[in-house]
């Protein structure tokens, strides 16, 4: 594909991203309509909370990807990946505080004092919300470009978050196989930052 895709391509290239993004959430309802998962609370947990998870990977795979492979128009992919990574979280959570308990805030709160998992979860998603709700040109402009940045680096923490999330739930089940991945891959991607972040301040005190 070229470096530059026409707006023609681009736009075929985006509408495609966004079925894939979409196909995970269409096929799950599917399966619970059609009554294949024996415990749908818990099929839509897990998978809502997997996409998110996977979604958010695939975002923060966006800047390194670019800068290796020299194709710019992938920033242009970013947001829509971030907006159904939250997506993702939103239902996940929906699923925790709806169908767990049924919009009682007073159980939900002290199911997330009393397991840390659920906690560092809950942080992620309450981090997730200002992205979601700043991610329109509108907002960027009322912001101001840095000050927009600064409050998106929140995506530096989310991650790290939603896999010890995952971590500490795996562990009660003593399978550790698929978040060791994750932690792999979220560490890669943000100590990638890390080294160019030094080599471009090493290079702005020799100039």
């Amino acid at each position: 594909m070229a470096l530059n895709p026409s707006a023609k391509q681009l736009s075929l290239i985006k509408a495609a991203v966004f079925a894939a993004a979409l196909l995970p959430f269409l096929w799950g309802a599917w399966q619970v309509v059609a009554g294949v998962p024996v415990d749908p609370l818990e099929y839509i947990t897990h998978e809502s909370g997997d996409w998110a998870l996977y979604l958010l990977c695939i975002t923060l795979a966006v800047t390194p990807l670019r800068r290796l492979s020299g194709w710019n128009w992938l920033v242009k992919l970013r947001r829509m990946l971030g907006l159904f990574a939250f997506f993702y979280a939103l239902l996940h959570f929906i699923a925790f505080f709806w169908f767990d308990h049924f919009f009682d805030v007073a159980a939900m709160l002290r199911d997330v004092a009393k397991r840390p998992f659920i906690l560092v979860g809950f942080l992620a998603f309450l981090m997730l919300i200002p992205l979601a709700a700043t991610s329109t040109n509108a907002m960027i402009r009322r912001l101001g470009g840095k000050r927009w940045q600064w409050l998106h680096r929140l995506i530096y923490l989310v991650a790290p978050l939603a896999v010890l999330h995952f971590w500490w739930m795996k562990a009660a089940k003593n399978n550790l196989a698929q978040p060791a991945l994750f932690a792999v891959i979220v560490a890669v991607l943000l100590g990638l930052r890390v080294v160019w972040s030094r080599a471009k301040a090493r290079a702005a005190v020799r100039v």
